[in-house]
């Protein structure tokens, strides 16, 4: 079963990410620093994958409809204590 979102890289370290709900489709952008990812230990090759854990991630806590136009990802680190655990590196 493929996944019910879809990441597109924008350049600078932003993506766009397109998730199908039941009924609408819900469009996110994500912007990653190289200054985070060097914190939390993540290679910028690895930018990718970060983002696309931490849709999976915040899919677990909150349905299409209600999943933040913008992610900040200081903010889901501050929000999730059990996400840099749950991140793989």
């Amino acid at each position: 079963m493929s996944e019910p979102f879809g990441i597109e890289a924008q350049g600078d370290h932003q993506y766009v990410v397109r998730l199908r709900g039941e009924v609408e489709e819900v469009e996110s952008w994500v912007e990653l620093s190289p200054d985070l990812l060097d914190r939390i230990g993540v290679a910028e090759d690895d930018e990718e994958a970060v983002v696309r854990h931490t849709v999976r991630f915040l899919l677990r806590h909150q349905d299409v409809p209600d999943f933040p136009r913008i992610v900040d990802l200081e903010d889901v680190i501050a929000s999730y204590p059990d996400y840099l655990d749950d991140l793989p590196r």
